[in-house]
């Protein structure tokens, strides 16, 4: 039994892996160890462990080093799922023992477990972040129906405003959209590279669904599809989308769309505990399931708040807001890379 670095030639193994694994998740494919790499230029360390010609565990590691916010080693950056998976507790614990081992020789200030489930390693524990999912009906009347009635009649309202949803090949239009929305929010946008990778690597697995309102873009969202799975990951509208109620019309068409394909479970993703997208999430009458992330401290004494709630980021994010649009496609990739 040995611990191996992970290479092209053995990510049909890998991924095989994960798309078995009871615990795999999208996060934990091969693809995006090349997503890490070559469109944010971060160093990455995947590592699996092989057993008589078979694997037997599988952990994916990026490394973020920041001048601006830390150094760290992450299971794994820019993702909501992590952590290691095996077929036993030994295997992993072989594998977390070698990700300590790779976080203290490159000396960062923390290593850092994304986990859908509490580990007994007693390590610190952010209670920051949940996920939102939920089963779906084969029907896709039953799934309008379970959405709480007030969210159910912002949908309809976006309906009779003439909104339309179509599948777009290319990411130019969805980055448009979604470059303008996190301007307003206050945050970085990522380079319009990350987003042609995530296509290009991910091919039908990654969708982008664009709503549009007298043939213009007003909304859109990349969705990753894994198993039985739909995520809607990177969202966002205009400043018109609002009173057309097309994120509201956006994620039911994604919900619709997915019920289709025979999917059974919508992912909504993460989200911080009070905030908006927290109440959004919840008025569709999803139930928020903790997520635990946890620290090993190796150079920091304390985790990291690096999060748009920590106080001394709300000068940033005011300032940002009032951006020009082109201006903050210029600036806001070199920061938003290392945003992980």
């Amino acid at each position: 039994m040995r611990i191996e670095p992970l290479t092209p030639s053995e990510a049909g193994r890998w991924d095989a892996y994960v798309e078995n694994h009871p615990e795999g998740t999208f996060f934990h494919l091969s693809g995006w160890q090349a997503v890490l790499e070559d469109s944010l230029g971060h160093r990455t360390h995947y590592r699996y462990v092989e057993d008589e010609g078979k694997i037997v565990g599988i952990l994916p590691l990026g490394h973020i080093a920041s001048r601006l916010f830390a150094n760290a080693l992450i299971s794994t950056p820019f993702c909501v799922y992590g952590g290691a998976l095996a077929d036993d507790d030994s295997i992993r614990e072989r594998l977390e023992r070698e990700a300590l081992r790779q976080a203290q020789a490159l000396g960062v200030d923390y290593l850092e477990w994304r986990l859908r489930r509490p580990s007994d390693r007693a390590r610190p524990t952010k209670d920051l972040y949940v996920t939102f999912r939920k089963a779906l009906d084969p029907d896709p009347e039953a799934n309008l129906k379970a959405v709480p009635r007030k969210q159910r009649a912002m949908i309809r309202k976006g309906i009779k405003a003439g909104l339309t949803s179509v599948i777009d090949d290319g990411i130019d239009r969805l980055y448009e959209v979604y470059a303008e929305s996190v301007r307003n929010l206050g945050t970085p946008v990522f380079p319009k590279g990350y987003f042609r990778a995530l296509k290009e690597t991910f091919g039908d697995r990654c969708e982008i669904l664009i709503v549009e309102h007298q043939g213009r873009p007003v909304a859109g969202v990349m969705s990753f599809y894994f198993r039985d799975e739909v995520l809607p990951y990177y969202g966002g509208g205009t400043a018109e989308a609002r009173h057309l109620y097309a994120n509201d019309f956006m994620y039911w068409e994604v919900m619709r769309r997915a019920v289709e394909k025979g999917i059974r479970v919508f992912d909504y993703g993460r989200s911080k505990k009070g905030t908006g997208s927290y109440r959004f999430k919840k008025h569709w009458g999803f139930e928020p399931e903790p997520l635990y992330y946890e620290f090993d401290l190796v150079r920091a004494r304390e985790m990291p708040d690096i999060n748009p709630l920590n106080p001394k980021y709300q000068l940033f994010i005011r300032a940002w807001r009032r951006l020009p649009l082109p201006l903050s496609k210029l600036i806001g990739p070199w920061l938003a890379r290392d945003l992980g």
